[in-house]
């Protein structure tokens, strides 16, 4: 792995714009570049295999398990998502970063694998912001609300295992202070060690 290239973990609960977040990093920050999850849920409208989403059936994200061949893998809305260690790697060894946005406990199986990466948990101002971020969204029913609202309250728990915690009060904010803490450990580890 490239000494000066390291992975990027952007996490927190639902509803706190990380997905967001890490879209801008990515636009803003040439040195990074996206790390594609494998994941069994069926393609969206216009979404291309292995643009952001690697698309495979149970039977072979099953085999990536067992063979040792993800960094992280999580269950998440009935669906499998993981990261290919493969994936972490070539990126890095060419010289980029690599950011993944994946669950809060996925963040701890990349730092575990990857002591290098660098944690970002993106937090709500409070839990009230949290809960009408999640309630206003018109794509979910009222049962799944309150179950993405009840796991996301107990996923900010996990904000104090990341190196850095991030609120989203301000969008752009939020994006200029992550992009902060990736230049400062860009600079930290190009640094000669002593």
């Amino acid at each position: 792995m490239n000494r000066t290239a390291f992975p990027i973990v952007v996490t927190g609960p639902s509803g706190v714009g990380k997905t967001t977040i890490a879209r801008r990093v990515l636009e803003e920050d040439p040195g990074t570049t996206y790390s594609v999850s494998v994941t069994t849920r069926p393609p969206r409208h216009n979404e291309q295999n292995r643009a952001h989403y690697e698309f495979v059936l149970d039977e072979l994200f099953d085999e990536l398990v067992e063979t040792g061949e993800l960094a992280e893998w999580a269950v998440v809305h009935d669906f499998r998502y993981g990261t290919r260690k493969c994936a972490i790697e070539e990126v890095t060894a060419a010289g980029k970063n690599v950011l993944m946005d994946v669950d809060v406990q996925g963040g701890m199986s990349i730092k575990k694998l990857y002591p290098e990466s660098v944690l970002i948990f993106i937090l709500p101002p409070s839990r009230e912001i949290l809960e009408t971020r999640l309630r206003s969204r018109a794509t979910d029913d009222a049962d799944v609300i309150e179950t993405r609202l009840r796991n996301a309250i107990g996923e900010l728990d996990w904000a104090d295992r990341y190196d850095y915690r991030v609120v989203n009060d301000d969008l752009d904010a939020a994006v200029r202070e992550t992009l902060e803490i990736i230049a400062k450990e860009r600079q930290a580890k190009s640094e000669p060690a002593s």
